[in-house]
């Protein structure tokens, strides 16, 4: 069974999700920052496991950022991103939100799109990492 909980603090579960996918799997070392202390996050259980994470913030030039999307190994390809993904959307609507934007690794891409995000931005790099800035209006298609 999958259940999402929605917090407004960085708990235990998603720092260890977190963690491990992004620490110890792809060796970010600046993983954990001081959004996690105000950031609505995201967690999705399967059967009472802690399995995906994710947050949403407003940014200060009010645009809702989507980030720190992280899916456990042994859970991927099973639809668990997607559902964090639109649980902080519906999160940051219900926020005031209108769009949303979000810096992509460069191999999530199609994801994102799959989600209705486009390309809005050049490559940058974050610790050594390829990523995309992508965008989403949550009340349509971008103009």
């Amino acid at each position: 069974m999958k259940e999402i909980k929605i917090f407004h603090e960085c708990t235990a579960d998603a720092k260890k999700i977190r963690q491990e996918v992004f620490v110890e799997e792809q060796g970010f070392q600046n993983e954990f920052d001081e959004t996690d202390d105000w950031a609505i996050h995201c967690v999705c259980y399967v059967d009472g496991v802690p399995a995906a994470v994710g947050r949403t913030f407003r940014q200060e030039d009010g645009c809702f950022a989507i980030g720190r999307i992280a899916v456990r190994k042994p859970m991927r390809k099973t639809g668990l991103g997607r559902t964090v993904v639109l649980a902080l959307e519906e999160a940051a609507k219900a926020a005031g939100a209108v769009e949303t934007v979000l810096l992509a690794q460069l191999t999530a891409v199609e994801f994102y799109q799959t989600l209705g995000y486009a390309k809005a931005g050049a490559i940058v790099y974050d610790e050594s990492c390829p990523h995309i800035q992508m965008r989403k209006k949550l009340s349509g298609d971008l103009e």
